[in-house]
């Protein structure tokens, strides 16, 4: 008898992660940003590096982390060793950040057996569990099938569009002193400011310690900016931030969200004061 697994909450704990391990569709995945294979560190045992900047994003953009094309995406996956049905765990080393893309990535192709693991690498190590030093995948390639779900993401058109129609919920991740344009951007050369009409719900106010926060928490936090029946469009600086806010969001019984993919710094380039 096989032992698959199918993962129907976007968020898993380091409890559950551990007990199905050895499960025959279970796919680790190490979405923390800016890691290199070449430097010494540790992982989860048997977990893939999935490269979000060099192999998940196109990098032809003239902005970070823009959105892969479905055949980039899919066959990155299937080089991974990633099936169609593969379920799926993803973490970072800061406990929720850059792993709500990734998870938010294989979404929008269609791949819904995945979840974010709460507290991440951090939590990991917390709980005692075996570690192992990481190394690049050498297995056998997936016959993962990407399927775009557009309504998941917007570009910049798209967002002209909602900003001029009024369609949705503009929601900014960014923190709040970003937001309000006390301090300047990170990335040098990029004007401070906002999208017209949107509102700041910093991801880390739905965080508590690495992990997301509870439902009623959530709810709560979201209730502030958005009805569960609006249409919401969350944007950060570069589209990564963002995907926290979605991932809190699906958690809070919100379904009718999207990323938009250039996030402020697109925005901030692209429009004038």
């Amino acid at each position: 008898m096989s032992n698959t697994l199918s993962i129907n909450h976007p968020i898993v704990s380091v409890s559950w992660l551990h007990d199905n391990l050895d499960a025959d569709n279970l796919v680790v995945l190490d979405g923390t940003m800016g890691k290199n294979l070449d430097e010494a560190y540790s992982q989860i045992p048997k977990a893939r590096f999935f490269d979000i900047k060099n192999k998940f994003s196109n990098t032809s953009d003239p902005f970070p982390n823009a959105f892969p094309s479905t055949e980039q995406f899919q066959k990155e996956a299937q080089t991974l060793g990633i099936n169609s049905d593969s379920a799926i765990v993803v973490y970072d080393d800061k406990g929720i950040y850059s792993s709500a893309r990734v998870w938010w990535l294989f979404k929008s192709f269609g791949h819904n057996n995945v979840a974010v693991l709460s507290g991440g690498f951090p939590a990991w190590e917390k709980a005692g569990y075996a570690t192992e030093i990481a190394k690049s995948y050498s297995g056998e390639s997936g016959n993962f099938k990407a399927v775009l779900q557009p309504k998941t993401m917007q570009f910049f058109k798209g967002l002209k569009s909602v900003v001029q129609n009024h369609s949705h919920k503009v929601v900014d991740a960014r923190s709040a002193d970003r937001f309000q344009g006390k301090v300047p951007e990170p990335r040098a050369g990029l004007r401070q400011g906002t999208i017209p009409d949107s509102v700041n719900l910093p991801f880390t106010d739905l965080l508590e310690d690495g992990h997301l926060k509870s439902k009623i928490e959530l709810e709560k936090a979201l209730y502030m900016v958005a009805q569960k029946n609006d249409p919401v469009v969350f944007s950060c600086g570069s589209g990564i931030t963002a995907c926290v806010l979605a991932l809190g969001a699906s958690v809070a019984g919100y379904n009718n969200i999207s990323v938009y993919d250039g996030s402020w710094t697109e925005w901030g380039t692209l429009v004038e004061d």
